[in-house]
């Protein structure tokens, strides 16, 4: 292939001139973190968990929130300091290991979890905020995925980590691409605090509506305490190594689903499809995320017609009818009555995630099935101006990934 004037071929892509490929062991020491029993949890030292890094690029002092009770020795093995980058070390699929969160206050203090890895500058040869982006580029994480390894869940280590190629223009270019990616976030931030002022007005209608404290008109009569086990079923088609090769089907991953909407899917065939591609999905049926990172990415299926399949990351929900209303149901996980329910089993985990027993035992207040319906109309007609909201956030995401790739490779220069 060609390469255009200015530009070098490299293993793991065309990159500038003037640009260093230089792997992350040459410029990062690498540690994991700090493993205790769970009632040592909830109290103490700050400590970076794993949802920290999953959810931020760039960690400030008021985002650690976790606490966890060490001893002084514990403290120096496993401090936190400026310029720190983490890594998530494990978790249920090879997409979700790898991502990495830069610390960019000096903390005080605090210490890391063992389920990600600390990565500690040897030089000042990466600016800090550079470092909210860089790890996310293509070439890099595509390095990084190839290299996990998986038995019951994807796994990455130093090691691999250190051997990771990265593309590190001068410290100059550094700053300027860091500062347009930059502004792209302060627009996301701003659609981010829009999106949860209505949520918040929605989860105020939610606690009214979905505990009886509000009753709809011409609505009356007791309602029972039930469990989801005596209300639905449960996984109730699954694939198995008898499916046929050749079968094809519409996947969703747990990364499609964003708040309650299907934002991707894609075409699979099962001899190639992820491993976690097991459920079978129908219109109606209630997929409820049951892994941490994506513990609100539960949806309501919609979609009439096709084969579709979910990740095994999902409990499907199947309502019985004439017994609970899916849209009724759908609605609850987002709502604080399940959500307390969900918090007290995963309380304590540095990576917490729940089960189908879980779902199952999950106790809802059901009123009878005409009244659940006009419950679910009700928050489902405030959702409508929410998917608005979500679908520009996630045009300027998109708008983010495609800067992020030309920027981090060069392709489009800043300076």
């Amino acid at each position: 292939m060609e390469v255009k004037p200015g530009y070098k071929q490299t293993e793991v892509g065309v990159f500038p001139e003037d640009w260093d490929l230089i792997t992350l062991g040459q410029m990062f020491g690498f540690k994991n973190g700090l493993n205790k029993a769970k009632e040592f949890f909830g109290y103490g030292t700050p400590i970076v968990n794993y949802m920290d890094v999953f959810q931020k690029e760039g960690l400030r002092i008021t985002d650690v929130l976790g606490r966890v009770d060490v001893n002084r020795s514990e403290l120096k093995a496993y401090e936190v300091r400026k310029g720190d980058v983490f890594f998530t070390r494990t978790s249920e699929t090879v997409e979700e290991i790898g991502i990495a969160s830069v610390m960019l206050d000096e903390p005080s203090e605090t210490v890391f979890s063992g389920f990600i890895l600390r990565a500690r500058p040897t030089d000042h040869s990466l600016n800090d905020e550079f470092k909210r982006y860089c790890f996310s580029a293509r070439y890099l994480r595509q390095q990084v995925t190839s290299r996990a390894s998986y038995t019951t869940r994807a796994l990455t280590n130093g090691r691999s980590l250190s051997a990771t190629f990265l593309a590190r223009p001068p410290l100059p270019e550094q700053r300027a691409i860091a500062t347009a990616l930059s502004d792209v976030d302060a627009l996301l931030g701003g659609l981010d605090r829009l999106i949860a002022k209505k949520r918040d007005l929605k989860q105020a209608a939610m606690q009214q509506l979905l505990t009886g404290q509000t009753r709809l008109p011409r609505f009356e009569g007791e309602w029972e305490v039930k469990r989801i086990d005596e209300i639905a079923d449960t996984d109730p088609e699954n694939l198995s190594v008898t499916t046929n090769p050749s079968y094809q089907f519409n996947y969703i991953s747990l990364e499609d689903v964003d708040y309650g909407y299907l934002v991707g899917c894609s075409e699979q065939v099962f001899v190639q499809a992820p491993s976690r591609a097991r459920r079978r999905v129908q219109a109606d049926d209630v997929l409820v995320a049951t892994v941490r990172p994506n513990l609100k990415s539960h949806l309501r299926f919609s979609v009439q017609g096709g084969e579709w399949v979910c990740s095994t990351g999902f409990c499907v929900i199947r309502c019985r009818k004439e017994v609970s209303d899916p849209g009724y149901v759908f609605q609850h996980f987002f709502a604080d009555l399940v959500n307390n329910q969900i918090e007290s089993l995963i309380a304590g985990s540095n990576y917490p995630a729940i089960n189908n027993a879980d779902i199952r035992a999950l106790s809802i207040p059901i009123p009878a099935i005409d009244e659940q319906t006009a419950i679910a109309t009700v928050l489902s007609d405030m959702d409508v101006e929410m998917e608005a909201l979500l679908k520009r956030r996630h045009k300027t995401r998109d708008l983010k990934q495609a800067m992020m790739q030309e920027l981090l490779t060069g392709r489009t220069r800043l300076l």
